[in-house]
């Protein structure tokens, strides 16, 4: 069993995600470190390779220890609102931990990290003497960690800041020295700046000066070293400006004081500021240096959130740093400062961010290795990702990962060959997944659209038919929505499925070009071949005025890759063709027939009359019946395989089983009628069923509870009076999730995946026997493989083969090994989505 395809956004935390000089970029995801290959020039993928899942906390940091000279970085760091520090290793492609630090009694903000070495760095042939980590948490204080040579870190020194708190520290080797200055911005609008100092209980980090100037939060700190020497410092703060201060040694006897001007753009008016000095000791002698105010960059609109130097390069030999900055801001932009080659005046050379969108910003950015690729994360999780184009003097996107930024909490494949797989959350969106087929590349799966974008916590989803869906939020309505063209050639494009066999289908006529948001609105709009004129002037828009709605305006794109979030955002939306109306409260639950012509709906429900299961015909949209028997929320729905039977598990901690009137009775009434179900004296399940499911061939249904049970049924027959249970199973914790694959193993069982509270996933085997069943575990999935937190939904894919990958693509050249593999997808509290391929034939 491999995990195929992972999927999970950025953490809400400006500092959560760093790019190495290893060129692999680690960010934070709910309480995972997740791993990704970027997208690079040279032809590699982005792809998810790694969650380490060992914060029991929402991981606020990650970042790289880098190297004491230009090269792979082998150390990474994070912290977590668990109040812990962890240390990992990487080795080939493999990451463990090294050391968990504990002592901060407050959630983790910030972290950075030194090594230390002596001052002739040739003559230790590189090897590791000290590192330092310090950390700053919400419980007002920043520590300091040591570790010599390959010992365990310890803490050393605890900087205490009374009721303020550090937003952000950086850490620099001095020149010419083995000692560390480190600068802490703070909510005090200063930044304080320390410098390693010997002391009776060691080395220290000793106070030299405070930096005012800034008029709010200090945000983000960036140290580097010019090629003459200096210290630069750049400093953001929630003042929208960036400052950068020049630090530069001077000979103790004649360290100057001068005036200098600078020009304040806010103020308008000249700003004077005396060179200040700091001194300090460093074996014996005395070290001076000169501290200025290099320049006051303002071009942002909110509040900055990260600066970043460009980092260092090879030129003609030598180690070479080029004065570059890098400014991300909550006004979706970011800004690269250079100072003019003539003047010196620092500039704004490039600008790139998000347009439109209904985000609210970005919250960190950072250079790739090569200093030529910038890549930025959003307040809603999102990777943006540009790399410069030399030949036509310009940023273009690049492809990156993407996820649910809250608990995922349903998935379904597409009906009709399972070549993708929709994802809904409690962030408001729902996401369509596919395998990108490129002869040139690798099969990898992307967000390749996001057809709903909603104003309510998303609770489930159902496929009517390849190009239709039903989803249910936090509210009273079921929504409708529909595939569009422009939709269906991408993904026909992508995934290299046949775009004339997809228009000849009935699933795929009569469709608009595509959909937009009108401004404060929910539903989706339909736009047709007309485009995006008629929707200008239905929403009475000219151009060059009232610009704020232009954002939304869909534009028709035809992709050769994997759409950027912008496009995601405005341009892959699905319009909505129905509401339904007549649940009393959120809608929890739905479930559509593999035939597509009933859909089944349910809502929360403290009592039996909100308790009820309502069915819709798919052609009409009007309501069929009204299924009573329940007297809490329905949980799950599922419809057998052949259509003829509904199944429906509650939190009243029962099922009930409907059967559909027969062909050889069409005039029956109703159209489902109630056959069985379970009580208080026949109910297994001591606690809330989560989940239910039937095997491929309709013999068995199973029902999955917080009791940490999982149960299978004897589909009914026609005398049959009360429940018969055909097997159990206890697992180690509730059991939230279940679903078994569309065919049986070798020696006759049937494959079942169990999903855990404590996030693990779990394959067995049961094979029926006339008086016992044998249960057999295959695969114990941890979390690192599986999921951190509890698994909502398992959906195994409708059909033998690999999504995207078609017959002498797989593994073994041979077509028949096709019908070895298996797909299993997941999702969790944890917001991610992972597919695994299951090797059928190795799996027994």
């Amino acid at each position: 069993m491999k995990t195929c395809y992972v999927s999970c956004g950025c953490n809400k935390s400006s500092h959560c995600a760093d790019w190495g000089q290893n060129n692999i970029l680690c960010y934070g995801s709910s309480n995972a470190v997740v791993i990704c290959q970027p997208e690079t020039k040279d032809g590699k993928c982005a792809q998810i390779r790694h969650t380490l899942a060992v914060h029991s906390g929402s991981v606020n940091f990650v970042k790289w220890i880098s190297k004491y000279k230009q090269g792979a970085e082998t150390e990474m760091i994070s912290g977590g609102v668990d109040k812990t520090v962890i240390v990992w290793q990487a080795q080939d492609d493999s990451y463990t931990m090294k050391q968990k630090l504990t002592g901060h009694n407050g959630p983790i903000t910030t972290l950075d990290a030194a090594y230390i070495l002596p001052e002739n760095e040739e003559s230790n042939q590189g090897e590791q003497l000290c590192t330092v980590i310090v950390s700053a948490s919400v419980d007002s204080s920043v520590k300091i960690w040591r570790r010599i040579k390959d010992g365990d870190f310890a803490e050393t020194q605890a900087l205490n800041y009374g009721s303020g708190f550090a937003l952000d520290v950086s850490l620099i080797k001095l020149p010419n020295t083995n000692r560390l200055m480190l600068a802490c911005g703070c909510d005090d609008m200063k930044i304080h700046v320390y410098i390693e100092q010997d002391t009776p209980n060691g080395l220290q980090f000793t106070p030299v000066i405070t930096l005012p100037g800034h008029e709010d939060w200090v945000r983000a700190l960036d140290f580097t070293l010019h090629d003459n020497g200096d210290l630069l410092l750049a400093s953001a703060a929630q003042d929208f400006l960036v400052r950068v201060w020049r630090f530069s040694e001077r000979e103790c006897s004649t360290a100057p004081i001068q005036q200098i001007s600078i020009l304040d753009l806010p103020l308008d008016k000249d700003f004077q500021m005396r060179e200040t000095t700091l001194t300090f000791d460093y074996k014996g002698a005395t070290k001076v240096y000169a501290v200025t105010l290099e320049t006051v960059l303002s071009g942002h609109e909110n509040w900055i959130y990260s600066v970043k130097w460009k980092p260092r390069s090879l030129k003609d030999g030598q180690n070479h740093q080029e004065m570059c900055l890098l400014s991300v801001s909550m006004d979706k932009t970011m800004i690269l400062w250079r100072p003019d080659a003539e003047s010196g005046v620092w500039m704004e050379q490039v600008r790139v961010g998000e347009v439109g969108g209904n985000t609210l910003g970005l919250y960190g950015g950072m250079f790739g290795p090569d200093g030529d690729s910038i890549l930025a994360h959003g307040y809603q999780g999102a990777f943006h990702h540009w790399t410069s184009n030399q030949e036509l003097s310009n940023w273009g996107h690049m492809v990156t990962v993407s996820g649910h930024f809250d608990s995922v909490e349903d998935i379904e494949w597409d009906k009709r060959g399972g070549n993708f797989l929709l994802s809904c959350s409690l962030d408001e969106t729902v996401r369509l997944h596919a395998p990108w087929v490129n002869k040139d590349r690798e099969v990898i799966w992307y967000e390749i659209a996001r057809p709903q974008i909603h104003g309510y916590a998303l609770q489930c989803i159902a496929m009517v038919n390849r190009y239709q869906y039903a989803s249910g939020a936090d509210e009273k309505v079921v929504r409708i929505f529909d595939g569009t063209d422009n939709f269906i050639e991408n993904f026909c494009n992508l995934c290299n499925i046949d775009l004339k066999v997809e228009h000849e289908s009935e699933d795929a006529k009569n469709r608009p070009v595509g959909a937009s948001v009108p401004a404060l609105g929910l539903s989706n709009k339909a736009i047709f071949s007309e485009g995006v004129t008629n929707l200008m002037e239905d929403l009475e828009i000219k151009p060059g005025n009232n610009e704020q709605y232009t954002d939304n305006v869909f534009t028709s794109v035809s992709l050769k890759a994997p759409p950027s979030e912008e496009h995601l955002l405005q341009n892959t939306l699905w319009p909505e063709v129905q509401k339904l109306y007549g649940h009393g409260y959120e809608i929890f639950s739905l479930a559509c027939d593999p035939q597509g012509t009933i859909l089944a709906s349910a809502c929360k429900a403290s009592k039996a009359e909100f308790a009820s299961v309502i069915l819709w015909d798919t052609v009409t949209w009007q309501q069929l019946l009204i299924l009573e028997g329940h007297s809490l929320t329905v949980t799950q729905m599922a419809f057998s395989h052949s259509g003829e039977y509904l199944l429906t598990v509650s939190r009243d901690r029962t099922w009930y089983l409907y059967r559909r009137r027969g062909a050889d009775n069409p005039k029956e009434d109703p159209l489902f009628r109630h056959v069985i179900h379970t009580d208080k004296k026949t109910c297994v399940h001591g606690r809330i069923i989560w989940s239910c499911c039937w095997t491929h061939d309709d013999k068995y249904f199973l029902t999955a509870s917080r009791d940490k049970k999982v149960v299978v049924w004897n589909c009914p027959k026609a005398d049959d009076m009360e429940p018969k249970m055909a097997g159990r199973l206890d697992v180690a914790d509730s059991a939230t999730a279940v679903d078994t694959a569309p065919t049986v193993l070798s020696n006759g069982s049937y494959l079942v995946s169990v999903g855990l509270d404590n996030g693990q996933v779990l394959l067995y085997s049961w094979l029926p026997g006339p008086t016992t069943s044998a249960w057999k575990q295959l695969v114990v999935l941890d979390n690192n493989i599986s999921h951190h937190l509890t698994v909502k939904r398992l959906r195994f894919r409708p059909c033998l083969g690999l999504a995207g990958i078609h017959g002498n693509d797989l593994e073994g050249s041979n077509v028949k090994e096709r019908d070895f593999w298996l797909q299993l997808a997941s999702c969790g509290m944890d917001r991610a989505v992972k597919i695994y391929n299951i090797n059928l034939e190795k799996l027994t």
